[in-house]
């Protein structure tokens, strides 16, 4: 029977995955559709493109929602075997509400692993190709910033010049070791522009004793104002996309961050948040299971839900929270991270010790 037990939980646990997924698949595809059709209803792919894009991000922002998937599935799961009352035929063979939550956070753990190192992997592929297209087809393809072994490279085009700009490093709102190239339409050199530091709080830089050379001819100023369309929240945001970037290239971009003294806290936030994914899906699987069996068989199934709904939203907000701390730099990333799910593990060991076994 223990073997039969667990077949049974998996492929019922399962099934009832696939069906939230189906749901949640169908309306981010509705949505993101609208959403890609309403960007490029001035083009001529008007209904092919936004369908492609549409498909390309899909995955992506399933693994972001993964989380709630589970913890909803779990809550379909137990709807359905209390509801048909297998649930007293598995406790008439032996099998207890915690080994049935054992079992759960097991197999949840294993799929997170699976998602993570397979699933993980084409999302974000996926989504590097949907940025780099849809990036074609916005104004934002005349302004670029990467980071390089070299450094960090912009090109930003200004009027009727365009300026390439190379930087040793960045930090906060400065960039150190400037230079900046200027060139004309017709790719003709106008002047370049060496600094030391360059402050970038706004779109108008301070250069601090900027030499300019131009015409074969060499000045040094004391203090240079120069426009850009980068300021230091455009700059940051650059690097934001994590999400594009598969496993081994989160490392690669870490490894030029740090070659070039770059912070590199947000990417190693990112690296536990990623790392601790097969854990949260087990939690949200534990608290499903707990709320389910936890509370009275006779109570709706739309409470049931809505109930599990809200949970996910406050756990949701929590981990927002913590991820809106990483920002400020004031407390460590792995505190961040693992601070919410240290939370909520001790609040399913808690409620496992008391869990229902009636």
């Amino acid at each position: 029977m223990i073997s039969n037990y667990k077949k049974y939980i998996f492929k019922k646990f399962l099934f009832s995955l696939a069906k939230v997924t189906l749901v949640f698949s169908s309306v981010i595809l509705i949505m993101n559709l609208f959403e890609e059709v309403s960007f490029f209803k001035d083009s001529e792919n008007y209904i092919l493109l936004p369908v492609y894009l549409t498909l390309l991000n899909m995955p992506s922002i399933l693994f972001e929602i993964f989380p709630f998937i589970f913890l909803i599935g779990t809550l379909f799961f137990f709807i359905e075997v209390i509801d048909k009352e297998e649930i007293n035929i598995l406790k008439l063979n032996g099998i207890t509400n915690l080994k049935i939550i054992q079992f759960l956070a097991l197999l949840t753990f294993s799929l997170g692993l699976f998602i993570l190192i397979f699933f993980y992997n084409i999302s974000s592929n996926l989504k590097f190709f949907y940025l780099d297209l849809k990036n074609q087809y916005t104004k934002d393809d005349k302004y670029l910033a990467v980071v390089t072994g070299n450094g960090l490279w912009i090109r930003d085009e200004v009027n009727d010049h365009t300026n390439y700009i190379n930087a040793e490093k960045l930090e906060n709102d400065k960039l150190y070791d400037v230079t900046i190239s200027q060139f004309s339409k017709d790719f003709q050199i106008k002047k370049v522009i060496i600094s030391s530091e360059a402050n970038i709080k706004t779109n108008k830089w301070i250069l601090k004793e900027p030499i300019v050379n131009s015409n074969n001819n060499s000045t040094k100023y004391e203090q240079l104002e120069f426009f850009s369309n980068f300021n230091e929240e455009r700059m940051l945001s650059i690097f934001d996309n994590l999400s594009s970037l598969d496993l081994l290239k989160l490392e690669d971009l870490k490894r030029d961050y740090e070659m070039l003294g770059y912070n590199t806290q947000l990417i190693n936030s990112y690296k536990h948040r990623l790392y601790s994914y097969p854990l949260y899906l087990a939690i949200m699987v534990c608290i499903g299971s707990i709320l389910m069996l936890n509370i009275k068989h006779n109570k709706s199934k739309v409470v049931n839900i809505t109930l599990g709904i809200t949970i996910s939203v406050i756990i949701y907000y929590i981990n927002y929270f913590f991820n809106a701390i990483i920002e400020t730099k004031d407390v460590p990333y792995i505190m961040s991270i693992w601070g919410p799910q240290i939370i909520l593990s001790l609040i399913v060991i808690t409620n496992l010790i008391r869990i229902n076994e009636k």
